[in-house]
């Protein structure tokens, strides 16, 4: 499988990993299954850190760089058309991460991994939900 982490799957995935469903942690363990992630994860992640909502063990930036090399990975990025389809997206609220990410999922053909049950319940792309 092509997985989309969302932000706090990938958060919890190495600050957290008791928070991941059975499921979920042996398909992010999977070397079958390419992990992917997306540029407005790493913005989200970097406004979460600013605003004291998660606690890192580095400064932000660094963290990241550091994370990043310690999992196989591979970047999601913002084009053209992920912005397009971040306002086509059918989603019940308005969250602008939630929104880019839901597009990429669309855009590249990936299974957004997440617990929020607001894109659980959403159509338009895969979801595989960490419950």
């Amino acid at each position: 499988m092509r997985l989309l982490l969302d932000t706090h799957i990938f958060l919890w995935s190495l600050l957290e990993p008791e928070r991941l469903g059975g499921r979920i942690a042996a398909e992010l363990e999977n070397p079958d299954n390419e992990l992917w992630l997306s540029s407005i994860s790493v913005w989200e992640i970097l406004v979460l850190a600013e605003k004291g909502r998660i606690q890192l063990d580095q400064d932000p930036p660094a963290w990241i760089h550091t994370a990043l090399k310690k999992v196989p990975i591979r970047e999601a990025p913002v084009d053209h058309e992920v912005a397009i389809h971040s306002r086509l997206v059918d989603l019940p609220h308005d969250d602008p991460a939630d929104r880019f990410l839901a597009a990429t999922a669309r855009v590249r053909n990936l299974t957004l991994v997440t617990a929020d049950r607001r894109l659980i319940g959403a159509a338009g792309f895969e979801v595989l939900p960490n419950r």
